[in-house]
C-alpha cells in the first residue's frame, strides 16, 4: 500500500479489520517499526480526533510527529502555470517536495468548498500531494472521503456484531449547517465491501453521488429501513444535485429512542445533542460513539504500521 486515500487501498479489508483488533489488544507491540520515522499532519481544516488519533497511533508506533495548521502560515497554490502575484506565497511543487525532506509519511486534512462541484471532486489537494511529494499520503479526511473514519466503522461493526451479517442503515439527520458529504461517502463504499444488509435512508433531494452508491438500496423511509436494524449510523449531509444546499431541516430525521429500537446508535462525532439524535440515545447503552471514537486510533494505526512495512 503506497498511499490510503480510499478504502480500497486496502488489499484485504477483513485481515486489516481482524489485525487492527488484534493491534488494539497490544498497541505498542511494533513500537519499533517507527522509530527513526517521521509523521507530518497538515490540516488545512481544524480537528479534534482525527488530529489526537492519528498522533497517538503514531507515536504508539514510536514515530515523531509534526503538526502544521498550514493555512495559518501561508496560503498555497495548486494551479499549474498560475502567475502568483496575489495571495498565494508558495506553490505546492516545492512545498511537496521541501515536507518531504522532512517527513517519511504525510497525512492531510483538507475539507471542500461545498460551492465548487467539480473543483470538490477533483481532489485538487489530495492529488497534488501525492503527484508532488515523494514520500506515502494518507487522506485524514478529504473533500469527498474519509476512508480513517470508515475503517473505523468498519471496525466497529465488527467488534459489536452478534449477527454473520448484521443490517447496518445510514440515516440522513437534520443539522443547522451545509456539511461535505465525505463521511457518507465513505461509510457507502466501505459497507459495499462488508457481508451486511445495507440500506441508505434520506428525504427527497438528499441523494448522494450515484457512482458511490451504486446499487446500494436506498428508500426515502426513515422508519421503514431502521426497522429490524442491528446499527444505525445517522450522518448529515447537504445535498449532492444542489450541490451544497441545506434543502430542509426536518426535525422528524432526528434519532429517537423509539426510532433506533434494539440497534445500536453510530456517529463519527461532533454530534449535535437534541439535533441529529436525542439525549437519551446518546446516554444509553446503545450507543457506541465512544468505542468508535476510541477505534480511530487502531484504524490510524494499522494504516501506518501498512505503510511502514513497506518503506
Amino acid at each position: 500500500m503506497k498511499h490510503y486515500t480510499h478504502i480500497k487501498d486496502l488489499s484485504d479489508l477483513k485481515t486489516t479489520i481482524k489485525d487492527a483488533i488484534l493491534l488494539k489488544m497490544d498497541p505498542f507491540k511494533n513500537q519499533d517499526i517507527g522509530k527513526n520515522k517521521t509523521l507530518m499532519m497538515l490540516f488545512f481544516n481544524s480537528s479534534l480526533r482525527t488530529r489526537l488519533s492519528t498522533e497517538k497511533a503514531a507515536k504508539n508506533l514510536g514515530m515523531s510527529v509534526m503538526t502544521l495548521d498550514i493555512n495559518n502560515v501561508w496560503k498555497l497554490e495548486f494551479e499549474d502555470g498560475s502567475v502568483m502575484n496575489m495571495k498565494s506565497t508558495e506553490h505546492i511543487k516545492e512545498a511537496a517536495h521541501v515536507i518531504s525532506q522532512y517527513a517519511d509519511i504525510i497525512a492531510i486534512r483538507a475539507f471542500p468548498t461545498l460551492t465548487d462541484k467539480n473543483k470538490d471532486e477533483s481532489e485538487l489537494i489530495l492529488k497534488s500531494f501525492i503527484k508532488y511529494a515523494t514520500v506515502p499520503i494518507i487522506s485524514m479526511e478529504s473533500a469527498t472521503g474519509h476512508p480513517l473514519q470508515s475503517l473505523t466503522d468498519a471496525i466497529t461493526i465488527s467488534e459489536f456484531t452478534e449477527k454473520r451479517k448484521p443490517r447496518v442503515v445510514l440515516t440522513w439527520a437534520p443539522h443547522p449547517k451545509a456539511l461535505p458529504q465525505a463521511v457518507a461517502n465513505s461509510f457507502i463504499e466501505t459497507m459495499q465491501l462488508m457481508d451486511v444488509d445495507f440500506t441508505i435512508t434520506h428525504p427527497k433531494g438528499y441523494e448522494l453521488n450515484p457512482e458511490t452508491v451504486k446499487d446500494s438500496n436506498v428508500t426515502y423511509n426513515q422508519n421503514e429501513a431502521l426497522k429490524d436494524a442491528d446499527f444505525v449510523y445517522a450522518k448529515n449531509w447537504s445535498s449532492y444535485t444542489n450541490y451544497g444546499q441545506i434543502l430542509n431541516q426536518d426535525t422528524n430525521w432526528k434519532i429517537t429512542k423509539e426510532k433506533l429500537g434494539q440497534a445500536k446508535f453510530m456517529h463519527c462525532l461532533p454530534v449535535r445533542r437534541n439535533v441529529v439524535v436525542d439525549d437519551d440515545v446518546l446516554d444509553s447503552d446503545q450507543s457506541i460513539v465512544i468505542q468508535q471514537a476510541n477505534n480511530r486510533t487502531f484504524a490510524a494505526q494499522i494504516v501506518l504500521k501498512n505503510i511502514l512495512e513497506q518503506l
